[in-house]
């Protein structure tokens, strides 16, 4: 009976240093991953706060909220069992559903950038004073969770790209790892961001000096930051869902269009030296946001004269 609990007691142990070191490749992997996504991340970091600039304080952080588990319904209960469904079923559909998801960023960057040019506008703002403001409320949110789908998809599938030799189960542990600290980590960021003119607001009544500065500093910058990220949300729009169409191009077989940004970013980076990787890098962005400008506007002008198309009708 003792031996027979001692060989017990070491069968349990085998499992459990056996589930600690798959606890610890899949801390790796995950960490790998989030890792080859981060462009991605700050992408939806940069897109998030314009989303919520226009409610009232009380309404910013009860908002994040929402999207946030939005954002986690989106990569854990409708991505993460496509993915792993598709890796395992059909791999090839992957590159042209990415694709349908840039062309939508695409279209919602362009339309942006037409509004800023002074064309129709397209939905509410809290300046139009709506008489529903719930509904509003509503529609935000809609919105924000429908463009944090398309960048979860990507950062979902960059993830899975670098765990694609693991088990499926594996897959499925990395993935959620992923999804989760993404998650908490963007919207973290986004909700101290919308934040900070109340953190701002309450360092100015402390009776320290400094604090006192660091207050007024932070109620300057708000608005700059504010409207810097509204400016950076519309770009990385257009970089992403540009980039993501050249790179499903290039996975097609149409490799002119990836070949020519490849080309001007190498161009570039020896061109100018130390700073070629950053540059280099912005090139071939800017010219990601270029096309994603002009298949946002020709998706644009379509829903538009669609949309007029049937309205005349009825």
């Amino acid at each position: 009976m003792p031996s027979g609990l001692v060989a017990l007691l070491d069968d349990v142990s085998v499992i459990a240093r056996a589930a600690a070191a798959s606890l610890d490749d899949v801390s790796a992997a995950a960490a790998k991953a989030g890792t080859k996504a981060a462009g991605v991340v700050i992408d939806d970091a940069a897109v998030t706060p314009s989303y919520v600039t226009e409610f009232t304080p009380d309404r910013e952080l009860p908002v994040i909220a929402r999207i946030a588990k939005g954002s986690l319904f989106n990569k854990l209960v409708i991505l993460l069992p496509v993915a792993l469904a598709l890796s395992a079923l059909l791999p090839g559909a992957i590159t042209p559903l990415l694709m349908c998801g840039g062309l939508f960023l695409c279209f919602e960057g362009a339309e942006k950038v037409l509004e800023k040019l002074g064309g129709e506008k397209h939905g509410e703002t809290l300046e139009d004073h709506p008489v529903d403001v719930a509904s509003f409320e509503n529609e935000r949110v809609s919105g924000a969770i429908r463009t944090d789908l398309i960048l979860s998809a990507e950062i979902m599938a960059i993830a899975l790209a670098e765990v694609s030799t693991e088990g499926l189960v594996q897959q499925a542990l990395i993935l959620g790892v992923v999804g989760i600290a993404i998650t908490v980590a963007v919207y973290g960021a986004v909700g101290l961001i919308v934040k900070m003119d109340d953190i701002g607001l309450h360092l100015t009544g402390k009776s320290s000096a400094f604090s006192k500065q660091v207050g007024r500093f932070l109620l300057r910058a708000m608005p700059v930051l504010l409207a810097l990220l509204a400016t950076v949300g519309t770009a990385a729009m257009l970089w992403v869902g540009g980039g993501i169409i050249l790179h499903g191009l290039e996975v097609l077989g149409v490799h002119g269009p990836a070949d020519v940004a490849h080309s001007v970013q190498h161009a570039v980076e020896a061109a100018t030296g130390p700073l070629g990787g950053v540059l280099g890098w912005l090139a071939k962005a800017v010219l990601s946001a270029l096309v994603g400008v002009v298949l946002g506007a020709v998706v644009a002008v379509v829903v538009h004269v669609v949309g007029h198309m049937r309205g005349a009708k009825h």
